[in-house]
């Protein structure tokens, strides 16, 4: 099962990566700019697995650039206290 097919999971994986990048002394606005990016490739490129990527993937189709932007920040904050710190 891919770690994209349970919303928890996903989680849990991007709280790692968060947490990773944060030891790496990673500043908030570039973890934000990579959030974005990320996002905006797995809109354009992956099926939603779930149904909470599917609204995020529906909610990211009809955003501009700074409100997409902005929900990838909300998921940074979402996915903080998640992961293995």
């Amino acid at each position: 099962m891919s770690v994209l097919e349970n919303w928890n999971e996903w989680k849990d994986f991007l709280g790692d990566r968060l947490h990773h990048a944060q030891n790496e002394g990673m500043d908030e606005q570039v973890i934000n700019n990579l959030a974005f990016e990320v996002g905006d490739y797995l809109a354009k490129q992956v099926d939603p697995k779930n149904t909470q990527e599917r609204v995020l993937a529906d909610l990211w189709s009809v955003a501009s650039e700074e409100e997409q932007k902005a929900i990838a920040s909300m998921m940074v904050k979402l996915v903080q206290n998640n992961g293995s710190h």
